[in-house]
């Protein structure tokens, strides 16, 4: 006999051996989903992974791009003054500074797309610290008598209609460089840089600032262009 409430003693007999008794079920015990930080989002994208699940990923205005950009824009004055000191040991200083600059474009643009670091500042202020040196060469070098005046008012005239082209659409959207003012910078530099340095032959100068210009007031034209038509898609879009 077992006292009231307890359980049954189950006694073996010789040779059988006594089961163990059944362990009690285990309630599944509800586990909630993680959720993923947006810190670590953002880091998926820096790392060139995308944001996941729509998160927009701010980036800061000053980013090494932009950096490097209004750096780009504080060289000139001391490109200028090395460009007017007399001696050709000051003019290769100026070429120097130049060509670092221009090295600054090609890396601030790079550093943009490669980590995801494009903000409006940077397609504004890019293209404004390019015309900013070449502009100050041009001027320079006309003033000093080595380039033709009109060479440079057909380039600088271009340079600034743009950048005032560009400041006039801007409520309606942003227009970045196209792989064109790419290209007519570039060749701009090798022109500009052709006539720094001493003694190079004359007939060389002429034709790399000859394609040099044809190029310029064709992506001109093409900005021209562009910036109607993303006008026309502006006041398409308010008018639905």
């Amino acid at each position: 006999m077992t006292e009231r409430g307890e359980p049954p003693v189950d006694v073996a007999g010789p040779g059988e051996v006594t089961p163990e008794p059944a362990a009690p079920p285990v309630a599944a015990v509800p586990v909630a989903p993680v959720a993923i930080p947006a810190s670590a989002d953002v880091a998926g994208a820096v790392a060139g992974e995308g944001a996941g699940d729509g998160t927009v990923r701010h980036v800061s205005t000053w980013n090494i791009a932009n950096v490097l950009t209004i750096a780009r824009l504080a060289i000139v004055p001391v490109f200028t003054v090395f460009l007017f000191a007399e001696g050709e040991g000051w003019r290769l200083a100026a070429l120097g500074v130049f060509l670092l600059a221009s090295l600054t474009d090609q890396l601030d643009g790079w550093l943009a797309r490669k980590y995801a670091l494009i903000t409006d500042f940077g397609k504004i202020a890019d293209p404004i610290a390019d015309k900013a040196l070449i502009g100050a060469a041009l001027l320079s070098l006309s003033y000093l008598g080595e380039i033709p005046w009109w060479v440079t008012l057909v380039i600088v005239a271009r340079e600034a209609g743009v950048t005032l082209l560009r400041f006039l659409v801007i409520r309606h959207g942003v227009i970045p460089a196209s792989y064109g003012g790419k290209v007519k910078t570039v060749l701009q530099i090798v022109a500009i840089a052709l006539y720094i340095v001493p003694g190079v032959p004359d007939l060389i100068r002429w034709v790399a600032m000859g394609l040099a210009l044809v190029v310029t007031v064709g992506t001109g034209a093409d900005y021209v262009v562009r910036a109607v038509r993303l006008r026309q898609v502006a006041r398409s879009a308010r008018s639905r």
